[in-house]
């Protein structure tokens, strides 16, 4: 999909807000709000926006630690990464989940209320998912960045 400097703008825009009005929108962009709304739609059309959520204060939601979590499994086949895969998206603690290279096959976040709580996660959930031989976790002790906003860079000059 290529970019013209009104869809960085919007992108940039929706990702700082995602409940701005289209009104406002285009008024930020200097753009008309039919074209606005045109070019918002193409986007999420186009699969760039995939949906819009309401950020919530991890701690105020009684979530205030994160462990990142690395996995290993007995074995690495297909059918074995598969079913770890399915039951993992299951867990609703575990924010992310990525298959890894190097020493560990997953990296997980989870989020939890405090260490007893991750306690019970890692003896009752993480060590009884499918093929897992090996749980090794690290508390985060502070955030030091969080963004939510991607470095979309403009991939062409204004066409317009």
């Amino acid at each position: 999909m290529k970019l013209d400097r009104y869809d960085h703008a919007i992108l940039h825009a929706l990702q700082n807000d995602g409940r701005i009005s289209n009104s406002e929108l285009a008024k930020s962009i200097n753009l008309s709000e039919s074209a606005t709304l045109r070019r918002v739609r193409a986007l999420e059309k186009g699969g760039l926006v995939e949906g819009y959520v309401g950020v919530l204060n991890q701690a105020s939601a009684g979530l205030p630690g994160n462990v990142f979590v690395s996995i290993t499994l007995q074995r690495q086949e297909q059918a074995d990464l598969q079913a770890f895969e399915k039951a993992v998206r299951e867990v609703p603690s575990v924010m992310e989940c990525y298959l890894m290279t190097g020493e560990y096959d997953y990296l997980l976040r989870v989020v939890v209320a405090d260490t007893m709580d991750f306690e019970h996660i890692h003896s009752r959930v993480l060590t009884g998912l499918p093929n897992v031989a090996r749980v090794h976790s690290s508390f985060a002790l502070r955030t030091v960045k969080k963004s939510y906003e991607l470095p979309i860079q403009e991939l062409v000059k204004d066409k317009d």
